[in-house]
């Protein structure tokens, strides 16, 4: 009886683990978000098994025309127009938060990205290099 209770140890504290490991799971996230300064409305929503955030209102419109993704470090990207844009792509949920990855069309650079809704509704948005990060806070938009 003590060799099976032994045997059988290991695989209830997997089962233990994966049952909290389930019940941890992120705040969700879709929605439409303003961006901190008021520039933009980012959509986020499922994107084949993962979620993924997208430029769909850009709200401060240049009088030359729509802006496009100038500085982008490739050449042929760079006339693609930002409305429309995936700038947030791969977030998988960590538990706690989102992982995946940002683009920034200002710089052109891609980071490493954590998001996690705030229990004041808000969306706190990082963008990472290495332990270093920049964040901001998107407000949900009603409607």
């Amino acid at each position: 009886m003590q060799k099976i209770l032994t045997a059988l140890a290991p695989a209830a504290l997997f089962a233990a683990g994966f049952a909290a490991a389930s019940a941890d799971a992120a705040t969700p996230i879709a929605g439409r978000w303003m961006t901190e300064e008021k520039t933009a409305i980012v959509t986020v929503g499922p994107c084949g098994s993962n979620v993924c955030g997208r430029l769909t209102t850009l709200l401060k419109q240049p009088p030359s025309g729509p802006p496009v993704d100038s500085n982008n470090p490739d050449p042929a990207l760079r006339r693609r127009p930002l409305e429309g844009l995936v700038i947030l792509s791969g977030f998988a949920d960590k538990g706690d938060d989102w992982r995946g990855k940002i683009y920034d069309p200002k710089s052109g650079k891609t980071y490493k990205s954590i998001l996690k809704r705030e229990s004041d509704g808000t969306l706190k948005v990082q963008g990472c290099i290495a332990f270093f990060c920049r964040t901001q806070r998107w407000t949900p938009v009603k409607g």
